[in-house]
């Protein structure tokens, strides 16, 4: 069973949950103060302004003590994925570096973006090919990921960038980043590929409904 965590504030975990109810994965939405189900095969935090964005985004969500259960569930091999606030939130978390803040635009932005797939060889991205473009929709005021040129050295180095923002025919712009992250980075994995976060939206771009089924494949790391 997949938990997904509810925060006060969360407004994707239902998406997730029906998202992953397409694909066949059982999926239930947990409160965040109730800890995480001892039947719990993987981990979604959502997207949403939990706590209302105070602080930082997923500042004080990443302080809750259900994230002591991500982590430990993360060390464990347990698949996690954090989308968009869920990314902030792993970040300020622990569970992956670097950290999310305000679009260079300083305007909350709510379009598709193309991603191009830099690592073919995750969980999270093996059902697509290296190099392949995906139209997924962003919804975010504080998207842009920032962390050291240094760092970001490892994570390249490593193979840890799953997606980044580029054009329809896949080039990697400055024009075709939508909120200025560097090295327009839109998603990596933590120290264990299992553990992941992106800025995108899978799980509205999981359901022919919606317009396309481009994100399914993400998701499909939990079937």
């Amino acid at each position: 069973m997949i938990s997904v965590v509810r925060f006060g504030g969360s407004n994707c975990d239902r998406d997730a949950a029906r998202a992953l109810d397409a694909i066949g994965v059982e999926a239930e939405i947990v409160w965040h103060e109730d800890g995480l189900p001892a039947d719990t095969d993987g981990v979604v935090i959502p997207g949403g302004f939990s706590y209302g964005d105070y602080l930082r985004a997923g500042a004080m969500a990443a302080r809750s003590p259900v994230m002591d259960d991500v982590r430990d569930a993360a060390e464990s091999g347990t698949p996690v994925l954090g989308v968009c606030n869920g990314a902030q939130i792993g970040c300020e978390g622990g569970l992956t570096p670097g950290a999310f803040t305000t679009n260079r635009s300083a305007r909350f932005q709510c379009e598709h973006v193309n991603l191009r797939v830099e690592n073919a060889e995750t969980p999270w991205t093996r059902a697509y090919d290296a190099g392949e473009v995906l139209t997924i929709p962003i919804a975010h005021g504080e998207g842009r990921f920032e962390i050291p040129d240094d760092e970001l050295a490892t994570l390249e180095d490593e193979d840890r960038i799953l997606f980044r923002y580029c054009d329809a025919d896949g080039n990697v712009t400055d024009d075709a980043n939508p909120n200025g992250s560097k090295g327009n980075v839109a998603g990596i994995v933590g120290d264990a590929e299992t553990v992941a976060v992106m800025m995108p939206h899978p799980e509205r771009a999981a359901l022919p409904l919606l317009g396309g089924t481009d994100g399914r494949g993400v998701l499909e790391a939990f079937a």
